[in-house]
């Protein structure tokens, strides 16, 4: 399917690793994590300030105008996540092995449902290479781009920016989106650095030459580039395509947050402060979550979220009839879950099934 290539990175460790650690209750989000650390350190305020000017900010809400979904009924919310290839830059340049390179893909992409009373979570993976129907959109530059049909999913945020991405999801879904959140490769890798490695338990041998990833099954830490190359590995994985990798991305995603809830950051101020600047320094989020304080009020409403009860499903997809390397979303399950996410209501079971991988 698509043909991004990693560069060679270093083999990740055979021997034993170290213990997994216990899960924690998501007592302490990330947006609380930023602000608590700089008071527990001493630090004066151009600290703070340094970190508050990491986070980019993207106005969706201009950008997308009165024509969007209703809010949902109840005090839910929907956050779009995205993953982006960007190579833009030395850091990424190293990372995405493209050099002269420019612009990025949405690499990733969650629709995350965050239920009434904020004590569950829903991850939604959309497959990058889904044909969607692109809505006519203006672009980074302030240009409108018109409507086009068969478009697939990841080449939305390369062609016209964030906004559209936004705006195709809630035309294709009809949920609203209350807020967007970025992060690319530089910053995935350095934030899995600082937190010193994921555990993850690796569902089967995997040997990509592609990303020079080796891998055997079974528990493995791994560091920020085995890490990055674990997320985008789909060669050896499934059938190969998009669609074998979004599992481990949805089961990393998992481990990540476990880990960074399980460590006592508030006893090392020096350490805290590193994980926040890799998380902020490569973060971009709708205008409304581009500060730490509007992080961390945003993160306060969510303590209830326990990353252990937190559902991962992918959008059900079947392949397409004219393009057999391509899928789109399949009826009537596409629809069904995404009623149930508007309405705020249980997601059926038949809504999780996706005729793309028999399940």
């Amino acid at each position: 399917m698509s043909n991004d290539v990693m560069p060679p990175g270093p083999r990740a460790s055979r021997r034993s690793p170290k213990p997994r650690k216990r899960r924690r209750g998501l007592k302490i989000t990330l947006g609380v994590l930023l602000v608590l650390l700089l008071a527990a350190g001493g630090t004066v305020y151009w600290l703070y300030s340094q970190l508050d000017g990491n986070i980019t900010g993207v106005d969706i809400d201009k950008a997308l105008g009165e024509d969007r979904p209703e809010k949902l009924p109840t005090s839910g919310q929907n956050l779009l996540v995205l993953g982006s290839d960007s190579r833009a830059g030395a850091e990424n340049k190293e990372l995405g092995g493209g050099g002269g390179v420019s612009g990025a893909r949405s690499d990733t992409a969650m629709v995350v449902h965050i239920p009434e009373g904020r004590s569950k979570a829903v991850a939604v993976s959309i497959p990058r290479d889904t044909l969607v129907t692109r809505p006519e959109c203006v672009g980074d530059n302030g240009s409108t781009v018109s409507a086009k049909e068969r478009v697939m999913f990841n080449s939305v945020y390369s062609q016209v920016g964030p906004a559209c991405v936004v705006k195709t999801v809630e035309k294709m879904s009809g949920v609203r989106i209350d807020h967007y959140l970025e992060i690319n490769f530089a910053g995935f890798k350095d934030l899995v650095d600082a937190i010193g490695g994921v555990t993850v338990d690796v569902p089967q041998d995997i040997d990509d030459k592609a990303s020079g990833l080796s891998l055997t099954a079974g528990p493995q830490k791994l560091d920020g580039t085995e890490s990055l190359a674990y997320v985008r590995t789909r060669h050896g994985i499934g059938d190969g395509s998009d669609l074998g990798r979004i599992g481990l991305q949805q089961q990393f995603l998992m481990a990540l947050l476990s880990e960074v809830k399980s460590q006592d950051l508030l006893g090392s101020p020096a350490n805290s402060y590193k994980i926040a600047k890799s998380a902020t320094k490569s973060l971009t989020t709708d205008s409304g979550l581009a500060s730490l304080t509007s992080l961390a009020e945003f993160a306060r409403s969510m303590n209830g979220v326990d990353p252990a009860s937190m559902e991962t499903i992918m959008l059900p997809v079947a392949y397409d009839k004219i393009d057999k390397n391509r899928v789109i979303a399949a009826e009537p399950q596409a629809g069904q879950l995404w009623k149930a996410i508007r309405e705020d209501t249980a997601i059926p079971e038949e809504a999780k099934k996706s005729p793309a991988t028999g399940g």
